[in-house]
């Protein structure tokens, strides 16, 4: 999780690559209405997060349930938002992707063909509630090279997700 521009996908397909699971792009998730209304320069609402929030949950559940595991990369910028996402389970665990709105500006202006404007920026961080202890979150810096960051998370996940061999 993090704001646009945190390297929620590539860390998210890195960490996907090192533990053998599926990676997905929680805005592969959103509707199309959403899409026009972030292209068109709109922050989104509550209202229009919330399918979209259950879908990835659902989604999380359909994987477990197959026996599978997943990463996704979603922003989940309130408390609220991981709940749903969350939604109980304890082997469901929220990774921070914490930066600076400087590095991450950065970022974000040398990208091409995303539909997030840099102009969002500012809102993604007003709404951006960091994860507390009571979440359990694995916090990690973005200022750093992709495989030290997934070192970074992977020597934070329990045990057994961390050797290969439990991966089905």
């Amino acid at each position: 999780m993090g704001v646009s521009g945190s390297g929620k996908t590539t860390i998210g397909k890195a960490l996907a690559a090192r533990l053998g699971w599926t990676y997905e792009d929680a805005d592969d998730f959103h509707p199309p209405a959403n899409v026009a209304k972030m292209s068109g320069g709109h922050p989104l609402t509550d209202d229009d997060r919330w399918p979209w929030l259950h879908a990835i949950a659902a989604e999380i559940d359909k994987v477990a349930d197959n026996g599978g595991h997943v990463v996704f990369g979603c922003s989940a910028l309130k408390r609220s938002y991981r709940e749903i996402l969350v939604h109980g389970c304890a082997d469901i665990r929220i990774v921070y992707l914490d930066g600076s709105r400087e590095l991450i500006a950065s970022r974000i202006a040398a990208r091409r063909h995303h539909f997030m404007p840099p102009g969002l920026l500012d809102s993604q961080f007003a709404t951006l509630e960091r994860p507390g202890a009571e979440e359990n979150p694995i916090v990690v810096g973005i200022d750093a090279s992709a495989e030290q960051i997934v070192d970074r998370i992977v020597a934070q996940l329990p045990e057994p997700f961390r050797r290969r061999s439990f991966v089905e």
